[in-house]
């Protein structure tokens, strides 16, 4: 058994001796003083020696773990006597207004495994990730609840949970983008031991466990940085919530080290396997080394060097620089970026839906968003440059073919991509089963690591909503603001059309996006979970071991007609896979692979149609997977593939 702490250069850290000490960056307070209160604990007051740089420290041992406290600033802009919680608090059990509550990260004991050398992580190319929201994932909507089905991940063929993020937010319901404490586990998701526990059993079942993470901005409830620390913020650079973060002006230093902290901090002391960074576009930062590649250096140089650390990043910019790789292949800075361009691509295939953002991949520069998904499969970025008629004709993205498939992560529903629709549906209620079955198929058999949105392998029925619990200051202008982003959309231009889309704030918004667990017993969402479990086996069987030592420009890709594609791409064995695809309800003729290099056939969607192949026709959507081992190899393989269910 052993312990993990992260030694914080902020808040209050337990010493050797049994003291705690304070500390709190507060460079526009006068002074500053420790509250401290308790269950069954009186009432102290102390002041806190200015340390120098707007620092301000106190050691005491009145206070120790379970301890509640606050700070009291004085200054020009707070009010007199104002007590707020600590920025860097570990713990809000009484919410984001509350007073933090000192936590022993060593009365968490690690268990090592039977080997004795603990764990140690996953290799990158091995991930399939499963999003899930923690308080809409299980009936109890906590750490607990969820870890109680960490083995029917497992048993899907996961082997990455991604946790939308964690750190507490204003209120018990959200989607946690909007958190204001970075690293304090919500309180309505347990406590950061519960944390740790899900963490500890996922690790059991050899499952990763990422976390995302928000360093673009703080959410408007429940900050109280702008009254003593304004120098956190920054009018140079604004974000679509306003004032940058002062990652590069003066007084930067203190905030860079705080984001840095963070990320440290979840991968030390809750064993994360990796974060994933939001919209970092949103991040601007003209120093050197821009943040992102300090952070990711840290993070190389700590918990990296003693275990296979993975970040990945959320990056409409499309910015191929930070997805570099080493001359030995290996990530320089970050193992992946969500792609985006694919999901969008795919949706317009999948919908025919041209609204927003979806209209740059309905025709320029060719003549069907197959050209876009066949260039995402086979390049990974599909804007590498490009203009984009929904950015007003700006220039977007940077070259990517260098790059390995396994530094894009695919997906076709995700937390934004469902919860920002109106009525948040998911694809199995805007698609046919064909099509998507189809589009499945190709997700989870293509070199690039597959991310599932919890209950897509199961074509869940509930919508996954946006929702909120902001205070009534904030809700009604939350409210209105969701329903304007729509007012744009044809479908929406009515004001009786606006006011049918969900508040977020009504508590039935959030129960309506819970998972129902029953839907399994359901002959068609049983189906569905075994068509999932099935190609999930046959990726863990034949494309995983073969993706170590990809290199850039691994594939081509060829389009087949304005909805068929062709693409091809030779792994890290030198084994060449193959995808031939129809994306469309019309017929296409079958491209046939030359009998030299076609090899067996891994997958056939729908498993009908083989003899429409045979006679030289392609069925509307219908997928072929060919991997092409060597004559030996490919016939030893055919033998001990995962039977279709």
């Amino acid at each position: 058994m052993s312990h993990r702490q992260h030694n914080l250069h902020f808040g209050a850290r337990l010493r050797a001796d049994g003291a705690v000490r304070f500390r709190l960056w507060a460079p526009a307070a006068e002074r500053v003083a420790l509250e401290l209160t308790g269950p069954n604990a009186p009432r102290h007051l102390l002041d806190m020696a200015a340390a120098g740089d707007g620092w301000f420290e106190r050691v005491t041992e009145l206070a120790g773990p379970g301890s509640r406290y606050q700070f009291r600033i004085a200054g020009p802009h707070a009010e007199p006597g104002l007590a707020v919680p600590d920025p860097a608090s570990r713990f809000q059990p009484q919410g984001v207004h509350g007073p933090s509550e000192v936590i022993d990260p060593a009365a968490f004991r690690w268990p090592d495994d039977a080997s004795g050398s603990g764990w140690r992580g996953r290799p990158w190319e091995t991930a399939v990730f499963y999003e899930l929201h923690l308080g809409a994932f299980s009936p109890e909507g906590t750490f607990a609840g969820a870890a109680r089905r960490l083995s029917y991940l497992a048993d899907l063929g996961v082997t990455a949970v991604e946790l939308m993020p964690v750190a507490a937010f204003p209120g018990s319901r959200g989607w946690g983008y909007d958190g204001v404490y970075p690293f304090a586990p919500l309180a309505a998701y347990g406590r950061p031991e519960d944390l740790k526990a899900l963490v500890v059993n996922a690790h059991a079942l050899g499952l990763m466990v990422f976390l995302d993470v928000v360093y673009n901005h703080f959410g408007p409830e429940g900050n109280y940085l702008h009254l003593y620390a304004p120098q956190f913020f920054t009018e140079r650079h604004h974000t679509p919530w306003g004032a940058g973060i002062n990652y590069d002006g003066d007084h930067s230093r203190p905030v860079r080290d705080f984001f840095i902290q963070n990320a440290l901090f979840w991968l030390d002391e809750y064993q994360f396997d990796g974060l994933r960074l939001d919209a970092v576009h949103a991040i601007a930062d003209d120093s050197e080394p821009h943040i992102l590649t300090e952070l990711a250096e840290a993070v190389a140089a700590g918990p990296g060097r003693e275990r296979l650390v993975h970040l990945v990043l959320e990056n409409d910019a499309n910015a191929a620089r930070h997805l570099e790789r080493r001359p030995d292949g290996s990530p320089r800075w970050y193992a992946a970026q969500w792609n985006d361009d694919l999901h969008h691509a795919a949706h317009v295939l999948l919908t025919g839906q041209t609204d927003g953002y979806y209209a740059d991949y309905a025709e320029f520069p060719a003549s069907s968003p197959t050209f876009w998904f066949a260039r995402c499969l086979a390049e990974g970025f599909g804007y590498q440059g490009e203009r984009s008629d929904f950015r007003h004709g700006e220039h977007r993205g940077e070259p990517s073919g260098h790059l390995p498939p396994t530094a894009f992560v695919s997906f076709l529903q995700n937390h934004d991509q469902v919860g920002n629709r109106a009525f948040g549906e998911r694809l199995s209620r805007l698609t046919s089963e064909r099509a998507l079955r189809a589009a499945t198929a190709i997700l989870l058999l293509a070199p690039s690591p597959p991310l599932l949105f919890m209950g897509q392998e199961f074509a869940a029925e509930q919508p996954f909503l946006f929702f909120c619990d902001f205070g009534a200051d904030l809700a009604q202008a939350v409210t209105d603001g969701r329903r304007r982003e729509f007012a744009r959309f044809a479908q929406f231009a009515d004001e009786a059309a606006r006011q049918a889309i969900p508040d977020p704030n009504d508590p039935d918004t959030f129960e309506r996006s819970r998972l129902d667990w029953s839907a399994l017993d359901a002959p068609l969402h049983h189906a569905w979970l075994d068509l999932h479990r099935h190609l999930l086996a046959l990726r863990r069987a034949e494309i995983v071991p073969r993706l170590a030592g990809v290199d850039g420009y691994a594939a081509s890709a060829q389009l087949i007609r304005d909805t068929g594609l062709l693409v091809r791409w030779t792994l890290g064995d030198g084994s060449l896979l193959t995808l031939v695809a129809n994306l469309d309800d019309t017929e296409l003729p079958a491209p046939l692979p030359p009998p030299e290099s076609a090899g067996e056939t891994l997958h056939l969607e729908p498993g009908d149609a083989g003899p429409a192949i045979a006679g030289g026709r392609l069925p509307g959507w219908t997928v072929v997977w060919y991997l092409d081992t060597g004559t030996d190899a490919a016939t030893e393989a055919s033998h001990a593939r995962p039977q279709r269910p």
